[in-house]
């Protein structure tokens, strides 16, 4: 009879606190109402399904404000999903719907809210708090797997590369593809162009306000499949590992089903070029340029992966994607590189040397070859800042007209860019 009356009167002051929280979280301290919460949360595994409700739907507006205010925003976006999560499981299974609706729209909108926070770190260039919190995202709503695709992708990049690899691991075991379609229409307030989603209620969306003519030229943008991409990330993690033989299977197997796929035969050549196996690199890439002969951007990628291996075969590549793209920036400054690939040797060398006869001698052989890869890399480099003016273009230009003592360029260039 004791043990009964202590039970109730326990439940009566987790009704309270409950009751404090709201009023405190309506008063704007959300701090105060998730003490109250915690104090209350011991005895939720015996409350009324009502009142775990309650108690779930208030925590995660709790959480929610706090992560709204900025404060430990992924920390509190992640808690106040679970809580809504929770709020709407739990009056599922009872029947009812007192705030279903709300923790539904509540929940939409820490979604979006951790993909912002997401987008935000990578902006940054902060990959792996960004692949973290797209993470997160899925963990929240796992059918959702352009999130995983997403979170591995960045996991990658930012050299996490186990994250990154059970990522890419987890999307094969589940066939992921990322086929699919893009919705688009412009508001027809804003004249913008806007993104509905890749479902089909996201094509109902924009259908329906195309219709009521709320938005006008509707678009749909066809998402090619991402099989070859994923197979080539997991190769390239496997030969950084080591590797190299599940690398080779990885692409073997992904081969037999996507035989033409550019990507595997680019991590193909990949996993050879690491192998210092030239051979079948060549055998690779040539295949890769018969199937892709006029794509610039091919040559300029392996031209960057020939670059340590093979300088010859990489300078070979720039000058090919030049051919197709005369613009191509940034393959003129990477050609103007490869002219000046062993400068610093070359310095290291001459700042070595004393004041004999015979190292004066040797400081003149090695200026001589360093003015010679100066004079290779220019012509490059002056079409580089042609095609697109750039400050650190511009500072290496003025480093070796200097050292070249062509005053009459190094003069313009420094009237040019007001030095």
């Amino acid at each position: 009879m004791a043990s009964s009356l202590l039970f109730s009167v326990a439940v009566f002051a987790q009704k309270d606190q409950i009751k404090a929280a709201e009023k405190a979280l309506k008063g704007g301290n959300a701090m105060e109402a998730i003490k109250q919460l915690d104090q209350a949360e011991s005895l939720i595994g015996a409350a009324s399904e009502a009142e775990k409700a309650q108690f779930y739907f208030v925590k995660g507006n709790a959480l929610k404000d706090l992560a709204d205010k900025k404060m430990e925003t992924s920390k509190n976006l992640v808690g106040a999903a679970k809580a809504y999560q929770s709020a709407l499981t739990t009056e599922k299974a009872a029947g009812k719907s007192k705030y279903t609706a709300d923790a539904e729209s509540a929940l939409a909108q820490v979604k979006t809210s951790l993909l912002t926070a997401a987008q935000t770190e990578i902006e940054r260039k902060n990959y792996k708090q960004g692949a973290d919190l797209l993470m997160q995202s899925y963990e929240l709503d796992k059918a959702n797997l352009d999130n995983l695709y997403a979170a591995s992708v960045y996991y990658l990049k930012g050299e996490a590369y186990d994250l990154a690899l059970t990522g890419l691991q987890d999307l094969k075991k589940q066939n992921y593809t990322g086929e699919g379609t893009n919705y688009y229409a412009k508001s027809a307030v804003t004249e913008q162009e806007e993104y509905y989603g890749n479902t089909p209620q996201a094509k109902k969306d924009r259908d329906d306000k195309v219709r009521l003519k709320l938005a006008t030229a509707p678009r749909d943008e066809k998402l090619a499949s991402k099989r070859g991409e994923i197979a080539r990330y997991t190769a390239l993690i496997l030969v950084q590992q080591g590797k190299i033989e599940e690398a080779k299977t990885a692409i073997n197997e992904a081969k037999a089903v996507n035989p033409d796929d550019i990507d595997l035969l680019s991590a193909e050549a990949d996993i050879y070029l690491k192998q210092g196996d030239m051979e079948s690199y060549r055998k690779v890439t040539k295949q890769l340029v018969e199937k892709n002969p006029n794509d610039a951007d091919l040559f300029f990628n392996l031209g960057v992966a020939s670059t340590k291996s093979d300088p010859a075969g990489a300078e070979e590549f720039y000058k090919k994607a030049i051919a197709i793209k005369p613009n191509y920036h940034g393959a003129y400054i990477n050609l103007a590189l490869l002219k000046i690939g062993d400068e610093k040797k070359l310095v290291d060398e001459m700042n070595k040397l004393g004041n004999t006869e015979k190292d004066n001698k040797r400081y003149e052989i090695l200026k001589k070859q360093r003015d010679g890869m100066f004079q290779a890399a220019i012509p490059y480099l002056e079409k580089a800042y042609e095609i697109k003016p750039d400050g650190e273009v511009a500072d290496m230009l003025l480093n070796m007209y200097g050292a070249l003592e062509m005053t009459d360029k190094k003069k313009a260039l420094k009237a040019k860019i007001g030095k």
